[in-house]
């Protein structure tokens, strides 16, 4: 096994570190970015935007390409997150909570490094991970059945806990109802009823998450801003955004460092599962740092929180690492991204699966060495252009609130071409800002948006297999166990009050 390993490494080293593979990379990473940073425009759009580009090229060289244009737009997709609160893809979401709220308050240098290492750590940490469990992870993969999955959708669920302030659960689990009612919205792929579309043919594809998306965080963020007339956009001047802004202090480091060890690890496992991809990882990992954090750190998050801001980008990022196992050693995507990916596998002539491993090994160890050396490249890019990225919030309100407004909508018409799309924006938008000033959460909202259709499709599997028994929450030991560990998580929070209150009363008795 190691020597098949250790073959398998030298095969993709020296695949990789051909010149032409390594100028692939550095394009692949570099385009990945800059599309990533546009609201509106991720992982899968800059996939796709490139395949036409890999027609001409090796297959190796190809995917390397379209790996580092991957890991690249996910790289570069917390930027808008942080520095214009515009999360154009959903594993950016939860990026967004404590990272624009440390932009505003002076720090965007401080909260894009941070995003930085984290996401250079999530992904280095996972392709070693990938390297050496790819196979054995493949086999864990196909163990998880439709129960298991429901389950873990519910695990997932249960990180509204960490989106709720004191008092805050309720309205953070009302939240996620909304999410899951907005998700059943439009044609039913299975039986093909439309449901809930009131005989609007705009409405038979359902809501575009980024429609949701942008009209909940961008758009109300534009319109908090003018309606608190919030000066702090004015207050910062270009002169505190220098290379000096970028330092992250020995303190800090130390601080973060274990968050983004637990992040990682639990992304990439998160990843590895088919069809949980980057998006559960960012959330899961954002709900169990904050749920491990001490009662002073938990008070932070949410308000410009370092540990909220490393644990999404670690998370989300060693999951899109992670999304290549099943895709490279069992031939199913675990991701849009990498379900476009198959498709150029396909059209190379190469069948992804078991036997990559012995037909095509440059492609499948030449994909995972290019990853590190792609973190590698994404950390070299993106430190220095930092400064000019955050000087974005030196622009004047009266100058920002227009450009935000300009790119949510054009970044949702560019993708529907639908003048129906941009009024459902205003109606959310409005809806959204009401919730907000009676301080209900809007993570939770699109959480249950986004696993809202994965958690349909694999409870009516499990009803069909179980004879429409809900006894599949139980009878299989992986069901189980994950939805013991949701339980554990829900009363956590009620568990660790509960002996807080204790440890009170006893020091106030003695």
């Amino acid at each position: 096994m190691w020597d098949g390993m250790i073959n398998g490494m030298l095969t993709g080293i020296s695949t990789t570190m051909i010149p032409t593979n390594i100028g692939m990379v550095l394009i692949g990473c570099f385009r990945g970015s800059l599309i990533g940073m546009l609201p509106g425009l991720g992982p899968i759009t800059a996939v796709a935007l490139m395949i036409p580009v890999t027609y001409g090229l090796e297959p190796t060289t190809g995917m390397v390409l379209l790996s580092g244009v991957d890991y690249g737009a996910i790289f570069g997709g917390s930027t808008s997150s942080i520095l214009i609160n515009a999360p154009g893809e959903a594993a950016t979401v939860a990026t967004a909570l404590d990272g624009y709220p440390l932009a505003r308050q002076g720090y965007p240098g401080k909260a894009l490094a941070i995003a930085a290492y984290a996401s250079f750590s999530g992904g280095t940490i996972s392709v070693i991970m990938l390297m050496f469990f790819a196979p054995m992870l493949a086999n864990v993969a196909t163990s998880f059945q439709s129960a298991d999955y429901f389950a873990l959708m519910i695990l997932g669920l249960t990180a509204v806990s960490a989106f709720a302030g004191r008092g805050g659960v309720l309205k953070a689990l009302l939240m996620v109802v909304l999410g899951l009612m907005l998700a059943t919205v439009g044609t039913d792929q299975t039986s093909g009823v439309q449901r809930f579309t009131f005989g609007s043919l705009e409405l038979l594809d359902g809501i575009e998450f980024l429609l949701l998306a942008m009209a909940t965080f961008a758009l109300t963020e534009a319109l908090s801003i003018v309606l608190k007339r919030d000066e702090s956009s004015d207050s910062l001047k270009p002169k505190m955004i220098g290379f000096k802004s970028l330092k992250v202090t020995k303190k800090e480091f130390k601080k973060i460092a274990p968050t983004i060890g637990r992040s990682s690890l639990l992304g990439f496992f998160v990843g590895v599962l088919p069809g949980a991809g980057a998006t559960l990882g960012s959330f899961m990992a954002y709900g169990m740092e904050r749920n491990l954090a001490s009662p002073e750190d938990r008070e932070k998050f949410g308000k410009g929180s370092l540990l909220g801001l490393a644990a999404p980008e670690a998370g989300n990022n060693a999951a899109s690492s992670g999304s290549f196992v099943p895709l490279l050693c069992l031939g199913i995507p675990g991701s849009g991204t990498t379900a476009v990916m198959l498709g150029a596998l396909i059209a190379y002539g190469i069948e992804p699966g078991p036997r990559m491993f012995i037909e095509s090994p440059e492609v499948f160890w030449g994909v995972i060495m290019s990853m590190y050396l792609g973190n590698v490249f994404l950390l070299i890019l993106n430190l220095p252009l930092i400064p000019y990225f955050a000087r974005l919030l030196a622009i004047p309100r009266n100058l920002m609130v227009p450009m935000i407004l300009f790119f949510s909508l054009m970044g949702v018409y560019l993708i529907t071409f639908n003048d129906f799309d941009i009024l459902m924006m205003v109606f959310f938008c409005l809806a959204a800002m009401a919730l907000r000033l009676m301080n209900y959460p809007m993570a939770p909202l699109l959480l249950g948006f986004i696993l809202g259709g994965l958690m349909e499709d694999n409870l009516r599997r499990a009803l069909m297999i179980y004879d429409e028994s809900i006894s599949f929450m139980w009878e299989r030991p992986l069901t189980l166990g994950i939805n013991l560990a949701t339980l554990f998580i829900l009363f956590f929070p009620i568990l660790r009050s509960f002996i807080a209150s204790k440890r009170r009363n006893s020091v106030r008795f003695d």
